[in-house]
């Protein structure tokens, strides 16, 4: 499967879990495809760190504003109803909790909820950016990845080893294998994918999962999400 393939996978299932009117938060990279696959009738307000409320989608060639750009620097869009403002208050929405759901990656999460997702040890970073303000402040944490690394090491882990975001705010984790749930007393399989075997979601993943009795459902069938 190619790696385009994996990534509109996760973003088209990640789009089930957001409830029309909701206020969302998409991270850089994979997060960012979720608005292309909301299912009809479902309309978000999306929230960019930088001061937006109500942003859109990447402009036309040739009809970019560079002073219309989005956390990640890339060229946006806003909505007629959209609107911006300081960064100070950008920041009181997310910590005021008006965010309803913040959709992030991952380097690691593991098997309390425990988020690794800025900064690899020894390697340069420009910061934490609002992820330890988004995954604290948003009433709910989904994680967006691909379910493994480029070598093919876990990124669901016992216990996350790189410098933590948060502790214990995951709530769900959505890869290009399975969907995941965080409880309090471990972590759910909830949904595998169309072509992938539990067998294979466990020997991908370093932490211990809890699986359902009976069936367990592939992505998307009605029934399976977690709510």
């Amino acid at each position: 499967m190619a790696e385009i393939d994996k990534r509109v996978r996760v973003a088209r299932r990640v789009a089930q879990e957001l409830k029309n009117g909701e206020v969302v938060n998409l991270g850089i990279g994979l997060p960012t495809l979720v608005a292309n696959y909301l299912p009809q009738g479902v309309s978000i307000i999306l929230h960019s760190e930088n001061g937006f409320l109500g942003i859109g989608s990447e402009p036309e060639s040739g009809k970019e504003d560079k002073d219309l750009i989005n956390a990640g620097g890339k060229p946006a869009s806003i909505l007629a109803n959209g609107c911006c403002f300081d960064s100070a208050t950008s920041f009181a929405i997310i910590r005021g909790g008006h965010v309803d759901t913040t959709v992030l990656g991952a380097l690691e999460v593991d098997q309390k909820g425990n988020l690794a997702n800025w900064m690899v040890p020894g390697k340069k970073v420009t910061g934490m950016g609002g992820a330890m303000d988004l995954v604290t402040g948003a009433k709910k944490v989904i994680i967006a990845m691909e379910h493994v690394n480029k070598d093919g090491s876990p990124k669901i882990v016992k216990e996350c080893t790189m410098p933590l975001t948060a502790k214990e705010e995951v709530d769900l984790i959505i890869t290009d294998m399975a969907v995941i749930a965080v409880h309090s007393d471990g972590l759910y399989l909830l949904e595998i994918g169309e072509d992938i075997t539990v067998e294979q979601v466990i020997s991908c993943t370093d932490a211990k999962l809890i699986l359902p009795t009976g069936h367990i459902p592939i992505f998307g069938e009605e029934g399976s999400k977690e709510r």
